[in-house]
């Protein structure tokens, strides 16, 4: 089984670009802020599924 990283909950910020991405803020995490590349790393709170969203 594969290990889910530890996410952390959205700032305000990054809560808004998780809504206007179409996702529900309140089923993901944030695992990487990768500012240089303009992307956040997402994990699902429930299926631990990854996913990238740009900033």
């Amino acid at each position: 089984m594969k290990k889910m990283k530890n996410g952390k909950k959205p700032t305000r910020n990054q809560f808004k670009t998780l809504i206007e991405a179409g996702l529900n803020p309140g089923n993901w995490l944030i695992t990487k802020n990768l500012k240089q590349d303009g992307v956040l790393v997402l994990v699902h709170r429930e299926t631990g599924s990854t996913r990238e969203i740009p900033q």
